[in-house]
């Protein structure tokens, strides 16, 4: 697999290409505020996000990340390369959560271009992605599919 070096640059659609495989840049270290606050914020009150005492004695051994928080940070870790000329989000498909996620665990995001398609409107395309979330040691515990309309630089480049 190539890796591109896409990242920290203007990202139109016409820079996006089928096959094309970008690791992000940044990696972020879930803090227990992410996940916390974050839980309490969507009203999420399971045990296993919250009370280290109970989750001692079940399979994972310790407090769980929340798939939602989860979620959006591997999809905040791609926004730099993926959404930086998006106009609007058009949809979010097939994803799966693979692996547990703990406070401390270091994700990495990762997305593959898997399609790119022009829009209704001419001034934009419509660009399909795949993100793809790892821990620290290497292990796939997010995948989906995110599909935006992203701006035209020969519309949008010199504005």
């Amino acid at each position: 697999m190539k890796l591109s070096p896409l990242t920290e640059r203007d990202n139109y659609f016409e820079d996006f290409a089928p096959g094309t495989v970008i690791r992000h840049v940044r990696s972020k270290t879930l803090e227990p505020l992410d996940q916390v606050l974050i839980t309490n914020l969507v009203m999420n009150t399971a045990s296993g996000h919250f009370d280290e005492e109970i989750m001692k004695s079940h399979p994972a051994g310790k407090r769980l990340s929340f798939g939602g928080v989860n979620i959006a940070m591997f999809i905040g870790l791609a926004s730099q390369d993926t959404a930086e000329n998006a106009i609007t989000e058009l949809g979010m498909d097939k994803i799966r959560l693979q692996g547990p996620v703990f406070h401390g665990d270091t994700l990495t995001a990762y997305t593959e271009v898997l399609e790119v398609k022009p829009a209704e409107r001419e001034d934009a395309g419509i660009v399909r992605f795949k993100h793809y979330g790892t821990k620290q040691d290497g292990s796939l515990v997010f995948e989906g599919e995110r599909t935006v309309l992203v701006k035209r630089r020969s519309h949008w480049g010199s504005r």
